[in-house]
């Protein structure tokens, strides 16, 4: 679904995190903004509008996930200095494109937590649409904190509305705080959301299916594959017969969940990825070790990566010009590959069960399957498997930082430190609180 609704409130304004409170005379104060279960649809719609940002999934997030790893390098004769230093592992707390990337987080957790406060006061909605309507708003919530844990790790954790100058210092929490608190949010999503067909809002086993990703990242592994089999057996989901149909597509049978972008709010991955010669920038290209990393025959290979002028560049995401494709954050064929990690790892270390999962995204690459009985190889199958089933999707980072990978696989990654971007340091400035504090080694 293309179609958003845009909404221009002060809570983007005034109520953002560590801004002075300003408020502009054509504003609308929080208080009145909400006075209906239309106005508090309207508040949903632009919760997901964050997420549309330049900063976020219009381009950064996932790019940096596989730039800061190895999926994508930055060329040498690119312009952007931020995407240099991501690609050296190598970031500056001054970074502007990571600092703008964490303002853009918290931003979305400020609109879905002011709208949270409010539902309860609508006359106009029952008891069920509430509980509805924040289901849906701590699927965002909840989705935020876990991005921001997943480059920063220890993060602020934000459960009320930012007002002013009142409460914007806080502390950053435990990593088993802010996981606590998703887990929270998202089976509370998860238990009072319906199955919508619109993708590009949550539903039921979309919140399901983030909770069996947050479970693997979090080492839950035995609810992480029960979770997983939930989706893949009552979701309604299933993979599709062509792997490049996923992305010239919107919302098929495998999406999950996605976000939505227009001319307006463009999807902008392309313009980063595509050469000069095609109207890109070209700031990252195919490092020549994914490129290696795919199999003889493996048709992902041509559905993700293109020549020009024999330089590689990636196309899943391909509209240079208008930048509507919508950006697929979940999608079936992870959910088998988080049940064959989870089972290797310890939920049902069969060795067939885990291979019958590998072999179904396999076999829709055209590969033959995995044989090996030896859960060890079959762990690094699982690696390889999600390297180039979900390269520019922006996983391979979090892969390889989860899993204690990093060092060993990535050559500009010398020490644990490396492990986590900076805190900004307009935040390290700016939050007075005594709990917030640079990670180490910046």
């Amino acid at each position: 679904m293309r179609k958003i609704i845009y909404i221009i409130l002060s809570m983007t304004l005034v109520l953002s995190c560590d801004v002075l409170d300003v408020e502009p005379q054509n504003s609308i104060s929080a208080e009145n903004a909400f006075q209906d279960k239309e106005d508090i649809d309207k508040g949903i719609f632009g919760a997901y509008a964050s997420l549309q940002s330049l900063s976020y999934y219009g381009r950064t997030y996932q790019i940096f996930s596989d730039l800061a790893a190895d999926n994508l390098s930055h060329p040498i004769d690119a312009t952007a200095i931020e995407y240099a230093q991501v690609d050296a592992n190598n970031l500056l707390p001054e970074n502007a494109t990571n600092s703008n990337m964490w303002a853009i987080i918290y931003e979305s957790i400020n609109v879905a937590n002011n709208v949270i406060a409010k539902v309860p006061t609508i006359e106009d909605m029952t008891a069920e649409e509430k509980d509805e309507a924040l289901a849906e708003l701590y699927f965002i919530r909840a989705f935020n904190h876990f991005n921001a844990l997943n480059y920063y790790g220890a993060v602020p954790l934000r459960l009320e509305p930012t007002a002013g100058l009142s409460n914007i210092n806080e502390p950053r929490v435990s990593v088993e705080e802010v996981y606590a608190q998703i887990i929270n949010d998202l089976n509370f999503a998860a238990d009072n959301l319906s199955s919508s067909g619109n993708k590009s809002r949550t539903s039921r086993y979309a919140a399901k299916a983030l909770l069996a990703r947050v479970l693997l990242y979090n080492e839950n592994y035995e609810q992480a594959a029960l979770i997983a089999s939930e989706v893949i057996n009552d979701g309604g989901y299933s993979l599709l017969g062509d792997y490049a149909n996923i992305f010239q597509e919107e919302e098929t049978s495998e999406s999950i969940f996605e976000i939505a972008f227009t001319a307006i709010e463009r999807n902008r991955i392309a313009e980063y990825n595509f050469p000069r010669s095609l109207n890109g920038r070209r700031e990252v290209k195919p490092s020549e070790d994914l490129l290696e990393a795919y199999e003889e025959d493996d048709e992902r290979f041509e559905a993700s990566i293109n020549f020009e002028a024999n330089e590689a560049y990636a196309i899943k995401y391909d509209d240079i010009s208008i930048g509507e494709e919508n950006f697929i954050i979940l999608r079936l064929a992870e959910m088998y590959l988080i049940r064959a990690e989870a089972n290797a790892k310890g939920a049902s270390p069969d060795a067939n069960l885990i291979k019958a999962d590998i072999n179904i995204v396999r076999s829709r690459a055209g590969l033959s399957p995995v044989t090996t009985n030896n859960i060890t190889h079959l762990i690094a199958a699982i690696e390889r498997e999600r390297r180039v089933e979900f390269a520019f999707e922006g996983h391979r980072w979090f892969d390889l930082v989860r899993t204690g990978r990093a060092k060993a696989i990535l050559q500009n990654v010398t020490n644990s430190n490396q492990t986590l971007f900076p805190i900004p340091f307009d935040e390290i400035q700016t939050n007075e609180d005594p709990g917030m504090f640079q990670n180490p080694g910046y």
